[in-house]
């Protein structure tokens, strides 16, 4: 029992260390360019992180997972042997998190998802020989690694080419702004309620077809466009001067407000996506403690979610600032123009 008590707690820590390094390189990887923007403040982008990655995890996240990512290993394999499964995974989840931490440090941004992965695949060729790695699993995965880059970069290319001859190159830019930007805002929110509906009432074990999600997800995202710009008209007049009404710093002004909301966009989708990466071996060990078996699938916690969530928002605050530099500041000059386009196209490859 004493031995049991004591893997909990390590497990519980190392999934916490996961999930800290998850909003320290992942998490501020996304949130850079909000930051380098001057959109927001690192103070702002942790409250944010903090509260949305939390909504993200607990409405959309993975409740039910694969014991071993992604699927990589049969479970059966280990069915006898939960003691070597529980090593492995707790194994997993220190390596990942260990090298999540290195590249943190050294300022470098990488996929925590392929962290985990690749560690998952480390302890299977150990455990059960490199011929019963589900290597037609890894190859998919493997494939994302230059899928994700791209559909991001073609769907930011797209908002931003919008968003130049429509609003920038335009006779009155802020005219401009204000006429397109529900268009925006509305785009965001159906993706955004599109993926509460099928992931989050999936959760609730409540299915609804592709019709029936987008009556529900049109009406409210059209209505809740049209608010987001009355609001954003109205802050930003308060800010500028009469003068600037015309020119380029009330369209960066405008689109700065707006990356308010594309923050909160990805800060959501981190985590309905990589708390998983966290929480999904943490949770394996502790049901294979408490059933003394390996399951093919196991129900995670709202608890573990919402502290995996939690934990996110709180790596980001304590060891983000080294990746947020990267991003921001290193790669290339960011405005809320760009940060917003770059925002929109990150998230919507997260959650799509």
């Amino acid at each position: 029992m004493l031995m049991e008590t004591a893997i909990l707690v390590g497990a519980s820590l190392v999934g916490f260390y996961m999930a800290a390094n998850i909003g320290a390189n992942d998490l501020a990887n996304a949130m850079g360019t909000s930051v380098g923007s001057r959109a927001i403040t690192i103070r702002q982008a942790v409250i944010i992180s903090i509260i949305a990655n939390a909504i993200g995890a607990v409405l959309a996240g993975s409740h039910v997972t694969n014991t071993i990512s992604k699927g990589i290993i049969n479970p059966q394999l280990l069915s006898t042997e939960p003691d070597k499964f529980i090593i492995g995974m707790f194994a997993s989840l220190l390596a990942a998190g260990i090298w999540v931490n290195l590249a943190t440090y050294l300022g470098l941004p990488v996929s925590t998802t392929h962290s985990i992965v690749g560690a998952v695949i480390g302890f299977g060729i150990l455990s059960v020989g490199i011929n019963n790695v589900s290597w037609n699993k890894v190859i998919p995965i493997t494939l994302s690694w230059i899928v994700s880059p791209i559909a991001g970069a073609i769907i930011a290319g797209g908002i931003y080419t919008f968003v130049e001859k429509r609003i920038l190159l335009g006779k009155d830019p802020y005219e401009a702004s204000l006429k397109y930007s529900p268009f925006l805002i509305f785009f965001v929110f159906v993706i955004l309620i599109l993926s509460l509906i099928f992931k989050g009432l999936k959760n609730l074990h409540l299915n609804l077809g592709l019709a029936s999600a987008l009556s529900i997800a049109i009406p409210v995202s059209a209505v809740l466009g049209l608010i987001g710009k009355s609001y954003i008209q109205w802050r930003v007049s308060e800010s500028i001067s009469s003068d600037e009404k015309k020119g380029f710093l009330l369209v960066e002004s405008f689109f700065a407000r707006l990356q308010l909301l594309t923050a909160c966009y990805v800060a959501f989708a981190h985590g309905a996506n990589d708390v998983a990466n966290a929480v999904g071996p943490w949770a394996a060990i502790f049901s294979a403690i408490k059933t003394k078996s390996v399951a093919l699938q196991i129900h995670v916690p709202f608890w573990m979610l919402l502290i995996g969530g939690i934990a996110v928002g709180g790596g980001l605050m304590a060891f983000g600032s080294n990746v947020i530099k990267t991003i921001g500041e290193n790669i290339t000059e960011i405005n809320p123009i760009r940060g917003f386009c770059a925002e929109f196209g990150a998230a919507t490859t997260i959650l799509v």
